[in-house]
C-alpha cells in the first residue's frame, strides 16, 4: 500500500501536478464559498465557459492565454451586466445567452484553427500533468490574490451574501464588492485552466464549498474545511488516475462532486438515526 501511494510521486510531473492541483483548490476554496453562499453557481459555470474564446484566440495566435481569457471574462462581465440593465430579461436570461453564445464562439475559433479535437480537449479539460514552473507561478499568485481580497473584502462579501439592501445602508458598496466577486472567480477560473480546463474547474469551484457548506456553519470554518475537501480529492484523484490510466481532470472533478453527494448521504442518515422514533398508541388507547 505505501508503494502504491508513494510511486507516483517519485515522478517531478506528478508532485508538479499535486502541487497545482492543492493551489488550485485554496483559491477556489476561498471564492467558491462566496459562490455558494449567494447562489451564484449559474454565473460561475458562465464564466468558466466565457474566457473560452479569448483562450481559444490567444491559443491560435501565440499570444498570452492568460491575457487572451481575461479579456473575454470581461467582455463576458459587461455583456451580463448590459443586457440586464438596458432589456427586460432577468440576469439568469442574460448569463443563459452570454454563456451559450461564449462557448458556441470559442469552439469556433478553435475549430478554424485546424487541430479541433486536440486543442479543444487541451482547453476544456486541462493537462494537469503538463503543468510547468511558470504556471505553478500564476496559481501561487492567484491564490495569494484570493487570499488577500477575501480578507481585505470579507466583511462586504460577507453581508453582501445574504442581504445586498443591508449592505448598500452600511455603506459597504455592494456594487464594488459585487464586481470585485466576479472578478475573483475570473481570475481563479484563469489560473485553474491548465491544471483542470476551463470545463471541469467548475466542479472544483463549487464541489469542495458545496461540501463544506454541510458540515460547517460559519463561512472561515466553510472555506478551512473547503481546502481539506478539495485537497483530498486532488490527492486521490492523481493516485487513482495514475493506476487506473484516466483522465486525470476529470478524475479530480468527478471524485469532487462524489464527495459532495457521499457526505449528503452521510448527514442524511445520521440525522435519520438520531431522528426519536414514537411508538404507535393502539386504537382506542
Amino acid at each position: 500500500m505505501p508503494d502504491l501511494i508513494a510511486e507516483p510521486f517519485a515522478f517531478a510531473f506528478m508532485r508538479n501536478a499535486l502541487a497545482a492541483g492543492l493551489l488550485t483548490v485554496f483559491a477556489s476554496s476561498l471564492v467558491g464559498t462566496w459562490v455558494v453562499l449567494r447562489g451564484m453557481a449559474f454565473m460561475g459555470d458562465a464564466l468558466a465557459h466565457g474566457v473560452l474564446p479569448g483562450i481559444a484566440l490567444a491559443y491560435l495566435v501565440g499570444g498570452n492565454l492568460l491575457v487572451g481569457g481575461a479579456l473575454s471574462a470581461v467582455v463576458m462581465i459587461v455583456g451580463i451586466t448590459l443586457v440586464s440593465a438596458r432589456s427586460r430579461l432577468g440576469e439568469d436570461t442574460s448569463i443563459g445567452l452570454l454563456f451559450v453564445g461564449m462557448l458556441a464562439l470559442g469552439v469556433a475559433i478553435i475549430s478554424r484553427g485546424g487541430a479541433y479535437a486536440g486543442d479543444l480537449t487541451t482547453i476544456l479539460f486541462g493537462d494537469p500533468i503538463g503543468v510547468t514552473t511558470s504556471d505553478l507561478r500564476v496559481s501561487a499568485i492567484a491564490a495569494a490574490v484570493a487570499l488577500g481580497v477575501t480578507l481585505a473584502l470579507y466583511r462586504s462579501f460577507l453581508v453582501l451574501s445574504f442581504s445586498r439592501a443591508k449592505a448598500q445602508v452600511l455603506g459597504l458598496h455592494p456594487r464594488v464588492a459585487h464586481v470585485a466577486m466576479l472578478a475573483l472567480v475570473a481570475m481563479v477560473i484563469l489560473a485553474s485552466f491548465q491544471t483542470v480546463g476551463t470545463l471541469l474547474v467548475f466542479a472544483v469551484l463549487i464541489a469542495p464549498p458545496a461540501t463544506a457548506s454541510l458540515l460547517a456553519r460559519r463561512v472561515p470554518v466553510m472555506m478551512a474545511v473547503s481546502v481539506l475537501v478539495g485537497s483530498l480529492w486532488v490527492f486521490v484523484g492523481l493516485l487513482v488516475s495514475y493506476h487506473l490510466g484516466t483522465a486525470t481532470a476529470a478524475t479530480i472533478a468527478g471524485l469532487s462532486v462524489f464527495g459532495f453527494f457521499l457526505v449528503l448521504a452521510g448527514k442524511e442518515l445520521v440525522t435519520r438515526l438520531r431522528r426519536p422514533s414514537f411508538p404507535a398508541v393502539a386504537e382506542g388507547g
